[in-house]
């Protein structure tokens, strides 16, 4: 019921056992990157030279206060140059880092559509089960995140993270040179209670984010589901119902964004005391070295800059490595759908194809979606080339499995399928499903034209062979009709257009396939009677000279039949033409006179 939908959150989704680990993501990422050596090894150059100028900076700075603070003769010329190579370095910091984004930019874009068109292809090549048992969205996700992450991840580890700490060590050495140790000290000893402090506070802030973001997703789905339902809402008059649950998810996070917001200004005070208190001391020691003599009043400026320009980077650090977790995960998981191997494969000496006539074999085939429920026990028949053969039972008799395993989306427990004497298990994939058209029960088209569904079923198709296609398929009067006509787009899903005319489009696609065995599974199941004697002559006209096999729930609809084979639990219950069926007064002469019954 509507007003009994659970409220409870959701568990955090767990990463898949077949998701890599960082080596194997590496491992998996480095052929791809070194595919642009020369652009690397430039953008590294780039990189190299970006920091040399950030870390010139500060001594710049510190040279024009000297010189400025001096009284001889070069007081004004000296300053200018300093000023101007004070000028120059800023500029060149920004530039040579965003020379070093546009090379590596190629890089990290041309890694993230080869690995994602690799997963692309892998999925495709995967077996029915796992896009049966997938959630579709939750790939797509991983798919997007998983892209995402490797931008993210090449872009801060490679140039954020480990170039402040090559510049952490270079400020150490330099302070170590110009002053003395003990700065070297203080600065390493602030920016590794920083990184420490930073790392615990934020694993400890990711279950507030993680509320936060749980109760924002489920407050937009019940706004969604609410919406969605609009007209449900106004016939039961639940308006202030409705608002008051979404209010209740919505004081949920507000609470959750509460958490979050104190617990981001616990880590940035936080941060902000180590910082102010590492700067603190450092300007201490130098403004006691100034008072003595010892040091200019430019090397306290430069002591400054240093720190502030060390610790600017180091502000995102909580960001940076809650994100590069993140995307670590999401490139693991992406990464990890290539470790999946397709249970159904071809084998290393698999054959093409070699079809002549057509002739169709099931010889004792038994198979089960799981071991423990057997679905075809035993079965064999055959279908003679050019000759119609209908499967009928009731449901769940194993009458749609056939198809399936014709087209080898599942692997037989015992027993074999033949086309023409060759046993398909030992043929190739792409050969078997292009010798079979089929025009499934469910027909799902894609949010395109008419005429782009029909093209789909042979993209190499000419004009010429879509209009016939159009024609047998009886569906030049219904485009025809259309103020846009074979142009016209019919939705997601298909949903634009009738059921009867989804189908038309379908059998139309059958055909332009120009396969030599066609498979009807119920096309007709779900249509009205008019539209059902269209399909029914669309499917006549198009069988001539076919090897066809039609799975029908409707017994009307193949009375014509060569053959009609009779399941029942699995097994061949009794098979025979229409007359000689009705005769015999079986299986189907019982399911033929209730059938008639109900049409009455």
């Amino acid at each position: 019921m509507r007003g009994m939908r659970s409220t409870a959150k959701q568990p955090e989704p767990l990463k898949r056992s077949e998701a890599m680990n960082l080596r194997q993501t590496v491992k998996t990422l480095w052929p791809y990157l070194m595919e642009f050596k020369g652009r690397v090894v430039l953008a590294v150059l780039a990189l190299i030279a970006a920091k040399a100028a950030t870390l010139l900076m500060p001594w710049a700075l510190k040279e024009i206060i000297d010189a400025l603070d001096t009284k001889v003769s070069t007081i004004i010329i000296l300053p200018a140059a300093l000023l101007l190579l004070y000028g120059g370095l800023r500029f060149a910091s920004v530039f040579f880092g965003e020379l070093r984004d546009a090379l590596f930019g190629r890089v990290t874009e041309h890694a993230m559509r080869q690995i994602g068109l690799k997963v692309f292809k892998h999925l495709h090549s995967l077996e029915l089960a796992f896009h049966l048992d997938r959630q579709t969205g939750g790939i797509s996700r991983d798919i997007e995140r998983g892209s995402n992450g490797l931008s993210f991840l090449l872009r801060f580890l490679m140039f954020n993270i480990v170039p402040t700490l090559f510049e952490i060590l270079a400020v150490a050495i330099i302070f170590s040179l110009l002053f003395s140790p003990l700065y070297a000290v203080i600065t390493v000893i602030a920016v590794g209670l920083y990184i420490f402090f930073t790392v615990t506070v934020t694993e400890w802030r990711n279950k507030f984010i993680r509320e936060a973001n749980q109760a924002d997703n489920t407050t937009n789905s019940r706004a969604i589901d609410s919406l969605l339902n609009y007209e449900t809402v106004k016939y039961f008059n639940n308006e202030r119902y409705e608002a008051d649950i979404y209010d209740g998810f919505l004081a949920q996070w507000e609470q959750a964004r509460l958490k979050n917001r104190l617990s981001l200004l616990a880590l940035n005070s936080g941060q902000a005391l180590i910082i102010a208190a590492a700067i603190t001391g450092l300007m201490w020691l130098a403004a006691a070295e100034v008072k003595q003599g010892n040091i200019s009043l430019g090397e306290l400026v430069m002591v400054n800059a240093y720190m502030i320009q060390l610790f600017l980077p180091l502000n995102f650090l909580g960001f940076v490595y809650r994100e590069i977790r993140r995307a670590l995960t999401d490139l693991e998981n992406m990464l990890g759908l290539l470790n999946r191997q397709p249970a159904i494969a071809d084998t290393a000496d698999a054959k093409t194809l070699q079809l002549q006539q057509g002739t169709l074999q099931f010889q004792n085939v038994q198979f089960g979606y799981q071991p423990d429920r057997p679905i075809l026990q035993g079965l064999s028949f055959s279908v003679p080339a050019g000759s119609k053969v209908a499967i009928v039972g009731a449901s769940g008799a194993g009458k749609s499995t056939l198809a399936r395993l014709l087209y080898r989306f599942y692997a037989l427990n015992a027993g074999k399928i033949e086309l023409d004497g060759q046993d398909i298990s030992s043929i190739t994939l792409d050969s078997l499903r292009r010798s079979i058209a089929i025009v499934p029960q469910d027909t799902v088209l894609f949010n395109s034209s008419i005429r782009d569904n029909i093209h789909y079923g042979n993209p190499e198709a000419n004009a010429a062979d879509i209009e016939q296609a159009i024609n047998l398929a009886h569906l030049r009067g219904f485009i025809d009709s259309l103020p846009q006509g074979d142009a016209t787009v019919v939705g997601e899903r298909g949903l634009k257009v009738s059921g009867g005319e989804k189908q038309r489009i379908a059998i139309a696609r059958a055909i332009l396939k120009k396969s030599s065995i066609l498979v009807f599974d119920e096309a007709t199941s779900a249509l009205d009677s008019s539209s059902e004697q269209a399909i029914l002559q669309a499917m006549r006209d198009v069988a001539r000279n076919h090897t066809s096999l039609v799975i029908a729930h409707r017994l009307s609809t193949i009375t014509d039949a060569d053959n009609i084979i009779v399941l029942k639990d699995g097994k061949l219950a009794e098979q025979g033409n229409h007359q000689q069926l009705i005769a015999r007064q079986g299986e189907y002469a019982r399911m033929w006179q209730l059938q008639q019954q109900q049409q009455d």
